[in-house]
């Protein structure tokens, strides 16, 4: 039981295809087409709440444009040269590295600059200089999922892999495992698992017994 544990708390990598579009669908088109450099934007801006999805989105880029770094705002040099600049959480940049990324801009160090943040252009906590400079190119809002999209997500994804998940189990799901989906859609995966081997149903009475440790 300590190994399903630890298999919870062990999320896959990010990538397009276990990103749940929900109503950011345009985003993640837009990320796709970055990631294969098939657009002449300079600037992609994705921005949105916790758990949104934005860090998950940048890294999906990341991996898959040749030449991409992935780099945390409170991370950032100002050094980095490449394809791509990714950067995650840009209000995190203190003075000097805002001066930095303008820099960077300005010498064109980067083909292309993919940023996220908690808010738009126009209202995000930098210099209005960096802060026009952003706004020149794409950005899109990412919603969080509702619940109802969360259930069919996982829905979707447990018939995938051959059983149907009961109402129950979604809810209890939702309500005491981890919210995000790439740790919802790993659980289920490890249940599956689990269920096989041991020849027990998938039930809410299963999921307690794998989660109650953590709960407590």
């Amino acid at each position: 039981m300590r190994q399903l544990l630890l298999d919870f708390t062990q999320a896959p990598e990010p990538t397009f295809e276990n990103f749940v579009p929900g109503r950011s669908a345009e985003a993640l088109a837009a990320a796709r087409a970055a990631a294969a450099a098939g657009t002449h934007e300079r600037v992609l801006y994705l921005w949105g709440g916790p758990g949104a999805g934005k860090t998950h989105l940048l890294r999906a880029l990341a991996a898959r444009r040749e030449g991409a770094r992935f780099v945390r705002g409170e991370d950032y040099r100002g050094d980095e040269a490449g394809a791509a600049l990714v950067l995650d959480d840009v209000e995190r940049l203190d003075d000097a590295r805002q001066v930095a990324l303008f820099n960077a801009f300005n010498e064109r160090a980067f083909a292309l600059i993919v940023v996220s943040a908690g808010a738009a252009p126009r209202d995000v906590s930098l210099r209005r200089d960096l802060a026009t400079r952003l706004a020149t190119g794409l950005a899109y809002r990412l919603q969080p999922l509702t619940d109802g999209e969360k259930r069919e997500a996982l829905a979707a994804h447990a018939r995938s892999r051959g059983f149907a998940l009961s109402e129950e189990v979604a809810a209890y799901l939702l309500t005491h495992a981890r919210r995000d989906m790439p740790s919802l859609m790993r659980a289920l995966d490890v249940l599956d698992r689990h269920s096989l081997e041991t020849g027990r149903p998938i039930t809410v009475p299963l999921l307690k017994a794998a989660l109650q440790p953590e709960l407590s």
